[in-house]
This record gives structure tokens, sequence and C-alpha cells, in this order.
């Protein structure tokens, strides 16, 4: 395996050879590390690929990126070249979307991903209203709390506040200012995975996605909220394998 040259993809675990490449994109405030222990599950049977955006950890003094369409346009040009073998995507909830997207724009560009899978997000189509990001720090900490996925150790030291507010501000803005602009559906099984409590997505929101592929749709709904995957790792890890070793290969177009 190739070690990443880009410093938008992290790389935590070895994989097989023939291995399919997963793209895995962080959610809104998350960093690549995050998901080192669904690269450590799924290892070596994919080859998992972490987006790490920039504001955070090493990228941390680079400026974050608040518009999702230019994310994905940039995300899109640095993952071509890693394109051109078998590969499928997974995002969490800002990253579902920021997933979505970039697939949409490899697969206009003649890469067509062997599968998606999205976890605790809406649909593209489904509008997203919101003000957080233009909430006050006291504000937003208290929806990363309501939320979970944030140790509550980081939500109590000012110091480590201070670092990760801004890019949590700024991933909010993003999603908040999100329209989607009629991309067409993708040609590839779509997996939505979501958590019954969670306050930003239901079943019909989650459901939509269906309206996204031409292919086939699958949701698996498992107890929690926004951030049910934690508790529910390993049925997650499953159903990805699952999905990634029966999708058949893209093919050029």
């Amino acid at each position: 395996m190739k070690a990443p040259g880009t410093p938008w993809l992290r790389s935590f675990h070895a994989a097989a050879p023939g291995a399919v490449r997963l793209f895995v994109f962080p959610h809104a405030g998350g960093n690549a590390a995050f998901f080192h222990p669904f690269s450590a599950r799924l290892a070596p049977r994919a080859e998992v690929l972490v987006v790490q955006y920039p504001g955070r950890q090493e990228r941390f003094h680079e400026p974050c990126v608040e518009d999702l369409h230019e994310l994905a346009d940039t995300v899109a040009a640095e993952l071509a070249e890693w394109a051109e073998e078998p590969y499928a995507l997974f995002g969490h909830s800002m990253g579902a979307t920021l997933a979505f997207e970039v697939g949409s724009r490899l697969r206009a560009a003649g890469a067509r991903p062997r599968a998606l899978f999205v976890s605790g997000r809406r649909a593209p189509s489904v509008p997203t209203p919101g003000s957080a990001h233009r909430a006050s720090d006291e504000e937003l900490i208290a929806d990363m709390r309501r939320l979970g996925g944030t140790d509550p150790r980081m939500l109590d030291s000012p110091e480590l506040l201070a670092v990760i507010l801004p890019a949590v501000r700024s991933d909010y803005r993003a999603t908040e200012t999100y329209r989607y602009r009629g991309a067409p559906p993708l040609d590839c099984p779509v997996t939505a995975f979501i958590g019954d409590e969670d306050p930003r997505v239901d079943a019909p929101m989650a459901r939509a996605w269906a309206t996204h592929t031409t292919d086939a749709f699958a949701l698996h709904t498992f107890a929690g909220g926004h951030f049910f995957l934690v508790p529910h790792i390993e049925a997650v890890v499953r159903n990805i394998a699952d999905g990634i070793s029966s999708a058949p290969e893209s093919l050029n177009p």
C-alpha cells in the first residue's frame, strides 16, 4: 500500500493486496483520528483512507473551508488518482453530504464508486435549516454536548475549546449553508445508518437518500443519538465490509 502523499488523506493500517479503497469523511468538527477504530476493524479487508480537513490536528494552522461545494471540488481533485482503483465512500453527518458530493464529481470524471455509505445525515435534497454557526460559543458548546461525539473533558477545557471551536463553527457554517444543486443520482448501492434518537435526522429524511441512486438502497436504524455509530461500531463496520464485498466493481463508462 502506497502511503498517501497528500495532507488530505490519513492512513492508519495496511491493507491486503487488491483491497477496495474506502474514503472516509468525518463529521463537522471531526478529524481523521476519530476513525482510527474503524480503520482497525476494516483492515486488511479495505484500504481505509480518511480525509483530513484543514483547520485541525496537523493542519491546524490552515484555514477551514466554509463551503461544502468548494470543499468537494478540492477533495475530489485530491482523490482523483486514488479513485483509479475500485473504491467506496463513507461519511458521517456533514461527511455524508461531502462523500456524496465528492462521489458525484468523481463519477462525472469517469471513476464510479462501488458503494456509498452515509451515517447520521438527511439526504442532500432534504433542506437543512439551522443557524448554530451564528450562535454564541456557549450555545455552540451546548449543542456539541447534546449531540455527543466530543470528549466532555475537551468541552470543559478553555484551552482545548480555543483550539477546536473555530473548526466546529466553520463546519457548522458549511453544513447549514449547503444547498443541493441537483447532482445526478449515483449508479451504485447507497446504505444509510441512523440512530433512532438522533435530533438531526429521522427515518423519512434518511430514506430520501434512495432518490440519489439508481441502484439499491438500504436503511439501518440503531439505538442511540447522533453518534450511535460509536457504541455500534461492530455492526456498522460489518455492514460496510459486507457492502464493499458484495458491490460490483466499478467500470469505466
